[in-house]
């Protein structure tokens, strides 16, 4: 098996373990991520995902060469259903979760591993990560959405440079541009992680996922639409429970 998981209360950790490959992630990884997502969902239980790499070296070193090269031999149609579909799939599922997905990046996460960290609505980084788009020197552009989030997440020109040089960035560089939210000592990472989802699980559930739908969806819409986004799932709230405690919670103090 290569992602487990571990619940702990409202909280479930994913880890993929292919510390072997650097956490690479061949096929069947990432259709255990999807499933293992789908049973998240699925579980009311779980209020938030943390997910990362297996080790100390890797949160993931990219996607599985041996994989891609013989997905391309096969021609562009057998490539774009292998690759693409199967990877564009996993990053947008990551970041259209309709529960907060934090990515705790361990080392390493390079490719694929940093196009997973570009979709997650939330990452937090150990001091000695690294991040890196290096699939123009395989002679491609990024396959798994890489070309429009990170240009998205860190502007144009900077997510260019990365993109067309394929140079790595450390850590404190990535928190810099904003494709992580901090940068902790390796020790504290899980911890970052943890003490992150317990300050957003705290709240109402469906103010949690509404939040996350507004921003994700709107976030590159034009304003006028984005507005409209937010005020249809501002008024989804208007009767759930969440808003009557937290309005009696507040108006009783």
């Amino acid at each position: 098996m290569t992602v487990h998981a571990e619940r702990d209360g409202d909280l479930l950790t994913l880890t993929i373990d292919r510390r072997h490959k650097l956490n690479a992630l061949d096929y069947p990884t990432i259709d255990a991520l999807l499933a293992a997502l789908d049973r998240a969902e699925a579980d009311d239980v779980v209020r938030a995902v943390i997910l990362t790499g297996a080790g100390d070296r890797a949160f993931s070193a990219g996607a599985d060469i041996p994989s891609l090269a013989a997905s391309i031999e096969g021609g562009a149609e057998r490539a774009l259903r292998e690759i693409v579909r199967r990877g564009q799939g996993l990053t947008r599922r990551v970041e259209e979760f309709p529960k907060p997905v934090i990515v705790a990046v361990n080392g390493l996460a390079y490719g694929a591993g940093c196009e997973i960290t570009e979709a997650a609505p939330l990452a937090v980084a150990a001091e000695h990560a690294a991040f890196a788009k290096p699939e123009i020197t395989l002679g491609f552009p990024p396959p798994f959405g890489g070309s429009q989030r990170l240009p998205r997440h860190v502007g144009r020109k900077r997510g260019l440079e990365l993109i067309l040089t394929g140079d790595p960035i450390p850590a404190a560089r990535a928190a810099e541009l904003g494709l992580v939210n901090s940068v902790v000592p390796a020790g504290d990472l899980l911890p970052a992680a943890r003490d992150l989802a317990a300050r957003i699980v705290r709240h109402a559930p469906t103010a949690v996922t509404a939040c996350l739908r507004a921003v994700t969806r709107g976030v590159n819409l034009p304003i006028d639409e984005g507005l409209a986004v937010e005020a249809a799932w501002f008024a989804a709230t208007v009767p759930t429970g969440g808003v009557r405690d937290g309005l009696r919670r507040f108006l009783t103090r």
